[in-house]
């Protein structure tokens, strides 16, 4: 039991929630335009979490390796950091995660596209591999992007873009404007989760010369980066509330601008980095309820 529990730890089950948020978002306007299907959503989901497992093992496995996971670090204790599970196994249980992904996804491809819509088919499968690969070299190998200051980029088009429209398309097997403005908000907020994450670490990531955005940016800009992406990602999904509005149900979604404006006045005032860990299990689980919420409210 006690290793089920560090295997469970070092696949950081509160992350998990926001991996979920845009397949969430885009089943519930599948099902409003008439194309959910119940084997796609589970398989969407597992597939999902899939992925975010095998990064969050990768980025353990590639931090660790790199000295990056010191004690220097604030965030909560790494499992190879904490020396309780091996390079090598951490290794092996990446190459398992791996194959799952792969196995998933393609099951995924499978039952939504069949022999019908083969260059659908082959397009997921490449978006799929490059899944994988994005997965793993957020912090792995010599030329790991997160080191580089490109994990933001990567957190806004597999969060936001791939998750939303891409499982839109996986039900629909085509592209609905509907899905853009949902899709442009949850990438927002994915990212906002990843530069406090950043900037709770921008001391410690800066001596182990890890130059994530906020490194580069500095602590006072990459606070007002975070203003940006959270204040964008509150007017772009209310421009999609007005836009596909048919009922005030539609709206129900802006009770999270509630916990998202608490949030950012919070931050703005932090001076003591250690104080911005609580804020990152409340900014992903309130982007976790405004999916939930626009997509129920849409529906409605």
């Amino acid at each position: 039991m006690k290793n089920i529990s560090l295997w469970i730890s070092a696949m950081r089950l509160r992350t998990l929630p926001l991996s979920i948020s845009g397949i969430i978002l885009a089943s519930c306007l599948a099902e409003y335009n008439g194309f959910f299907n119940w084997k796609i959503f589970t398989l969407s989901i597992l597939t999902t979490l899939s992925f975010q497992i095998l990064s969050n093992l990768a980025n353990d496995y590639g931090d660790g390796m790199k000295g990056t996971d010191n004690l220097d670090r604030i965030g909560p204790e790494r499992a190879i950091q904490s020396g309780k599970i091996t390079p090598e196994s951490m290794f092996n249980a990446i190459k398992i995660s791996v194959l799952i992904s792969i196995f998933l996804a393609t099951m995924l491809i499978f039952v939504s596209f069949r022999a019908q819509h083969f260059f659908l088919a082959l397009m997921f499968f490449v978006l799929g591999m490059a899944s994988v690969a994005a997965a793993m070299q957020y912090t792995i190998g010599k030329n790991a992007y997160g080191y580089k200051g490109y994990g933001d980029l990567f957190v806004f088009v597999f969060f936001g873009l791939v998750s939303v429209i891409g499982c839109y398309v996986l039900y629909s097997k085509q592209i609905d404007h509907v899905v853009f403005l949902p899709a442009i908000t949850i990438g927002l907020l994915s990212t906002a989760v990843l530069n406090l994450n950043n900037m709770r670490d921008i001391e410690s990531d800066k001596k182990a010369q890890k130059f994530t955005l906020a490194v580069k940016l500095g602590r006072n800009n990459a606070k007002k980066y975070h203003d940006f992406l959270i204040g964008s990602a509150i007017l772009i999904s209310g421009l999609f509330g007005i836009l596909y509005y048919t009922s005030p149900f539609n709206l129900i979604f802006m009770v999270a601008y509630i916990p998202l404006i608490l949030h950012l006045l919070r931050v703005n005032k932090i001076k003591e980095l250690h104080l911005l860990d609580p804020e990152l299990k409340k900014l992903a689980l309130t982007t976790f309820l405004l999916a939930i919420l626009m997509g129920i409210g849409h529906l409605l």
